[in-house]
């Protein structure tokens, strides 16, 4: 059986891919790290609308609970592969360069670069054995454009779109596409902090986007319709950089 995994899929946008990946049929592994309650949420929505899905906590910074977790959900699971990884799980810690401390700097980049490759990099494997799998990293439009105040943030999901490219062209001919999305302001823990009627203005559609608008271009990279596509970046921003 093909199984999704989503990182993060506790709130927000994870959330939202775990119940379209949910809906495409996918048995849907929630990962998360601290929000037991949250993930607990997510997994009653799922269920409660005839989907399947179950909890698997890790800190994916942590290389050695990656790889302790996924090892052993893999010996208890000799039929099945996670077939659809959603690296979705991230953080931001905002401050100017000049004032940043070498924790905030690594922190984030532990967690958004380092994190992608290892959970990754353990479930490559089974992928390329089967020749058969989807691989949908959630950048930024921050790793694009770059935003004042996010040299740590920007660096983090820019470093995901290289790896995404790259990894696209190792991964090919075995039936595996890699690609990203790179969300702009979207309503979610994330952005909390950021007054939407200040930005309004700036973004074209006039308004912040929904979870639920990354969640279907997520399920369409996992799908087999997007076959043929592989190495991409699709910007989910209202229209406020292209």
């Amino acid at each position: 059986m093909k199984y999704a995994l989503v990182t993060g899929g506790s709130r927000g946008i994870g959330r939202a891919v775990c119940i379209e990946l949910a809906q495409m049929g996918y048995p849907v592994i929630i990962n998360y790290n601290n929000n037991d309650v949250a993930a607990k949420e997510t997994k009653e929505i799922i269920e409660k609308n005839g989907g399947t899905a179950e909890l698997m906590q890790f800190d994916i910074a942590n290389a050695e609970q990656v790889d302790v977790t996924l090892e052993n959900w893999i010996d208890s699971h000799p039929d099945d592969y996670i077939a659809v990884l959603v690296n979705n799980a991230g953080i931001r810690n905002d401050v100017t360069m000049l004032w940043m401390n070498n924790e905030q700097w690594s922190e984030v980049i532990d967690t958004n670069l380092n994190g992608f490759f290892y959970v990754t990099r353990r479930l490559l494997k089974d992928m390329l054995t089967k020749r058969w799998g989807r691989i949908i990293n959630v950048v930024s439009l921050s790793g694009i454009k770059g935003l004042p105040g996010q040299t740590n943030y920007s660096a983090s999901k820019a470093g995901v779109i290289g790896a995404t490219k790259a990894l696209a062209q190792e991964t090919a001919k075995r039936n595996i596409t890699v690609n990203a999305v790179a969300p702009g302001f979207i309503k979610s823990d994330m952005t909390k902090d950021f007054d939407e009627k200040a930005f309004k203005d700036i973004i074209p559609v006039g308004r912040f986007g929904d979870a639920e608008e990354v969640a279907h271009a997520v399920a369409f990279l996992a799908s087999e319709k997007a076959s043929y596509i592989t190495g991409e970046v699709i910007s989910i921003n209202g229209g406020l950089h292209t």
